[in-house]
């Protein structure tokens, strides 16, 4: 079984920053696009960032310049470094991924998700 598991939220002061953690635990044969997704109050679940396992980046507009995802292959791990933060980037953020595991089935995975609190 494939598990994600999030990490580094918390809460942060306007203009301060982040990094949020994402570690894919279990029987992986291969983990392909893994990205991050956020969900504010009252708001429908939007996609903040993407990486292929090949390094290519894709960046919603509200984040594009402030925010750089990032990946470990080896460790089969993706990273969201969040800076300059903002009050509306406050939501619970989720990692995605795309994911072979032992059985040689391709799935998609979302972990639990980790709050974050941009505020003064």
């Amino acid at each position: 079984q494939v598990q994600l598991v999030e990490s580094g939220g918390g809460l942060v002061q306007p203009g301060g920053s982040l990094r949020l953690s994402c570690a894919a635990s279990g029987s992986i044969l291969s983990a392909y696009t893994m990205a991050w997704y956020r969900q504010a109050p009252g708001k429908r679940r939007e996609l903040v960032a993407g990486i292929t396992n090949g390094g290519s980046t894709n960046y919603a507009d509200s984040v594009e310049g402030r925010f750089t995802i990032s990946r470990d292959n080896a460790r089969n791990t993706v990273y969201l470094q969040m800076n300059s933060l903002k009050p509306e980037d406050t939501a619970v953020y989720y990692c995605n991924a795309n994911i072979k595991g032992g059985s040689g089935l391709l799935r998609n995975y979302w972990g639990q998700g980790t709050q974050v609190t941009v505020s003064s």
